[in-house]
């Protein structure tokens, strides 16, 4: 699917309950989740001992953090959408995070977003997104959740 590129409110608003698109597939690799753990400091062995993972962990191997499949979001989206005209954007926060499935070493994942929710706050515009981070080949997404932004046109 091709990328969306806007350029202003009343173009995006003609997507308010649509599905804007799906990511290219990123692999999650070993030296990823190895580096998000010493950028956050969290090295439990699930995520970071592949030898121990295959023995004790019941996935079979590493799994990645959930914070870090969140933390792919801005790259995944970036291939969905482009918003053009922007003065400034902001990640305002997110609501209803669930992470569902685990996230294993090796996993090709995406993301699928569709556009919930516009509103104009006195010339800034209020956009919450349902994100769901898919796993190629896994019954249901790995996490789910409605991030909210806001941007100003120029």
């Amino acid at each position: 699917m091709a990328k969306l590129v806007l350029s202003s409110f009343a173009e995006l608003e003609a997507y308010v309950g649509k599905e804007l698109g799906t990511s290219e597939p990123h692999e999650i690799t070993q030296a990823q989740i190895d580096k998000f753990a010493e950028a956050t400091l969290d090295h439990q062995w699930i995520h970071t001992d592949p030898a121990r993972a295959a023995k004790e962990s019941p996935f079979g191997t590493t799994i990645a953090h959930g914070y870090l499949t969140l933390s792919m979001a801005p790259y995944l989206l970036a291939q969905i959408l482009e918003l053009k005209n922007i003065k400034m954007g902001i990640n305002y926060g997110m609501e209803k995070l669930r992470f569902m499935d685990p996230v294993k070493v090796g996993s090709k994942l995406k993301l699928r977003a569709e556009l919930i929710e516009l509103k104009d706050l006195r010339g800034t515009a209020r956009m919450t997104l349902k994100l769901s981070f898919e796993v190629e080949g896994a019954p249901k997404p790995a996490a789910v959740g409605e991030v909210i932004y806001l941007y100003q046109f120029g």
